[in-house]
This record gives C-alpha cells, sequence and structure tokens, in this order.
C-alpha cells in the first residue's frame, strides 16, 4: 500500500496545559484555521477536565478527540483513574497510550500498555500506542531492540482487525521538548523498521494500512520534510499543539 493510500493524521498533545476556558479557546481558534483542511485527520487531546467542553466545540468539525491516558478496567474502587467507557461517553475517538512521559514518570509498562490498549478497542477507541527510544539507548545502538521491545509487548495478541483499528507513534524520547528533532532519515529508517516488525508480528497487508506517527519536537519548520518521508503518515505533536497557529499549520503541511 502507498503512502497515499494512508490517510495523514496530526495529533495534538497538550499535555498537563489548559484550563477549561483555555482549552475551549484554543480550540475554537484551531477549527476556524482548520475548517477547510480535507484529507487530514486532525485529532486534539485535552487533559481530562477539558475534554467535555472540547468535544462540545468540535461538534459536527473535522477534528477529532482524544485522552492522553486511559485505565485498563471499566470501572471499579480505583481512585483517580478514568475508564474507556467514561471516555468514549465524552466523545473521545482516540486515547495515546504508553506516552514516554507516562513510562517515565508512572512505571508504565509494556504490559499495562498492552492491557490499556485491550480495554481501549474493547469500546471503539482506537489507541496511538507510542514507542520509542532513550538518547543512551540510541547512543549504545539499542534502538531497534527497544522498539522491538516496546511494538510486541504493546499489541501481544491483537487480531489483524485490532492492529488496523491502532496507530503507532514513534517518540524518540531524546528529542521530545527538547528542540532536537530527529531528522528525516532517521525518521524514516525507525518508522520502515516498524512496518517490517507489524508485517511480522501480523502480516505485510496489516502492517501497509497502519499508520506510524512522529512525535518528537515537530514544529511548523520540519512538518512538511517530516511528512514527506514515505512511512511517515503522522505527527503527535506536542508544544507547537498549544499555539492553534503553528498546530493548523502543521495539520496543512503540504500546502
Amino acid at each position: 500500500m502507498e503512502r497515499t493510500m494512508r490517510t495523514p493524521i496530526i495529533a495534538g498533545n497538550w499535555k498537563l496545559n489548559k484550563t477549561v476556558s483555555e482549552a475551549i479557546a484554543l480550540t475554537t481558534a484551531l477549527k476556524a484555521s482548520v475548517v477547510d483542511v480535507n484529507g487530514v485527520e486532525i485529532i486534539v487531546a485535552p487533559p481530562f477536565t477539558a475534554l467535555a467542553a472540547v468535544s462540545d466545540v468540535i461538534t459536527d468539525s473535522n477534528i477529532r478527540l482524544s485522552a492522553q491516558d486511559v485505565y485498563s478496567e471499566d470501572s471499579g474502587a480505583f481512585t483517580g483513574e478514568v475508564s474507556a467507557p467514561m471516555l468514549k461517553d465524552v466523545g473521545c475517538d482516540y486515547v495515546i497510550i504508553g506516552h514516554s512521559e507516562r513510562r517515565q514518570y508512572f512505571g508504565e509498562t509494556n504490559e499495562s500498555v498492552n492491557q490499556k490498549v485491550k480495554a481501549a478497542l474493547a469500546h471503539g477507541l482506537k489507541p496511538i500506542i507510542c514507542v520509542g527510544e532513550l538518547l543512551e539507548e540510541r547512543e549504545a545502538g539499542r534502538t531497534e531492540a527497544v522498539i522491538e521491545d516496546h511494538v510486541t509487548g504493546g499489541i501481544a495478541s491483537l487480531a489483524a482487525a485490532e492492529l488496523l483499528s491502532c496507530v503507532i507513534a514513534y517518540e524518540p524520547v531524546w528529542a521530545i521538548g527538547t528542540g532536537k528533532t530527529a531528522t528525516p532519515d532517521q525518521a524514516q529508517e525507525v518508522h520502515n523498521f516498524i512496518r517490517g516488525l507489524l508485517a511480522k508480528l501480523s502480516s505485510a497487508e496489516v502492517a501497509s494500512q497502519i499508520r506510524i506517527q512522529y512525535g518528537g519536537s515537530v514544529k511548523p519548520e520540519n512538518a512538511s520534510e517530516l511528512m514527506a518521508q514515505p512511512d511517515v503518515d503522522g505527527a503527535l505533536v506536542g508544544g507547537a499543539s498549544l499555539e492553534a497557529e503553528s498546530f493548523a499549520q502543521i495539520v496543512k503541511f503540504d500546502s
């Protein structure tokens, strides 16, 4: 399958930013800026507290809603957690799972990622599964080993139909919030490796259809060059998604 057959997917991960009123203002401005964009899937991922308000703003627009995390159980005595049915109820189509910050600060593991992926899929949410290596791992020549570990663990025991609902986000941890960006060639090399790995773990047909995003200091200045790579199907954008203008420019990478 050619890259042209995979719809580009640009997602803005707001992380721990934006009050409800700020979220409404940002989304309202973004909606106006991207109203004429076709052929690109646009996603925003506000904090939990702003999901409902943002959902209202983007109703009947070309913007989809994502959460930044989900718990693996549907309900119960799990203080502070948010379940897949709750996210679906508030209007989410996607959920980010296994972000490097969740691994680094909150003890996320391949096993917990896999449990959350299955919980999301069970309720019709599409997981954006994050994988990526630390700087010391890249310098030690372990990039592919780390990526293989993350991908294999994250999608363990998923059926082909379930895999097709997933997005993989490659985020080199050394490039997140540092201003450093993997070169287009570096990004393509890892994205191509991930696609080959997916073909081995499932099938070439499935691998050709799964979208793989790049995440790591994506900005308007580098988005077009990254997106020009044959296996880079989108971007998971951090800081640049907190301003409507900069995120809209990334969404319009090919205009």
